[in-house]
């Protein structure tokens, strides 16, 4: 990486980290959303323990995925609507760079989010996600989801149908990420360890990662 690149990486995730402190639009709409949504699993599941108990690592990707989606449905759309994308695209920098930092900035909006649910899911299901396997399953997951995220959020905010193109058009792709962290973090929960599915995870994300910076170019050109 050059100077240059890194540059450019860090300038966008300030810019992102900057506006949304200021405005505190992002992480504010889906923690309220993520909450809500956990709230209401929480009370539909509340005569049958056995149930809860099996279900709640799905409980927690379906809420921090959907969450994520408005997260990253909104990010791109600010950009979009004050033309901050298309001064970055003319810009005489790495588009690979924009990538990244944009990834970055999403992937970190919806980390905190997540970081948010483990505790409170720990108080309302009476259930331990305070573990550091789960900690690790939680970013390596985000990272997967975010990296895909980023580069179809891009495609669609071009469109007039995006709030309903982009999960149409993201949940088949991270379809593998979703089994499998679900997977994970019900094996967490249960006390056990499969190394296998962490460095498959692992995989996937190298993957994600480099078919996004690859793409990011062709998609912003159409």
């Amino acid at each position: 990486m050059t100077t240059a690149f890194l540059r450019t990486v860090i300038t966008i995730i300030r810019k992102d980290l900057q506006a949304e402190l200021r405005s505190r639009e992002l992480v504010n709409a889906m923690a309220l959303f993520a909450f809500l949504s956990i709230i209401i699993f929480s009370f539909a599941l509340e005569l049958n323990r056995d149930t809860r108990l099996e279900v709640i690592g799905g409980i927690l990707w379906v809420t921090l995925i959907f969450s994520s989606v408005l997260g990253l449905n909104r990010s791109l759309v600010n950009e979009r609507e004050h033309g901050n994308l298309d001064a970055m695209l003319i810009a005489p920098v790495d588009r690979v760079a924009i990538y990244v930092g944009k990834m970055v900035g999403n992937f970190l909006f919806v980390l905190i989010v997540g970081l948010i649910l483990l505790p409170l899911m720990t108080v309302l299901y009476n259930v331990s996600l305070m573990e550091p396997l789960m900690l690790v399953t939680l970013i390596l997951g985000v990272l997967g989801f975010t990296s895909v995220g980023t580069l179809i959020a891009t495609m669609t905010v071009q469109t007039r149908s995006r709030e309903t193109l982009l999960p149409i058009a993201m949940m088949p792709i991270t379809l593998p990420i979703i089994l499998l962290v679900v997977r994970m973090s019900s094996e967490i929960i249960d006390g056990s360890n499969d190394e296998v599915s962490m460095l498959t995870l692992i995989v996937l994300d190298a993957i994600y990662l480099g078919l996004g910076a690859i793409l990011f170019d062709f998609v912003v050109e159409d």
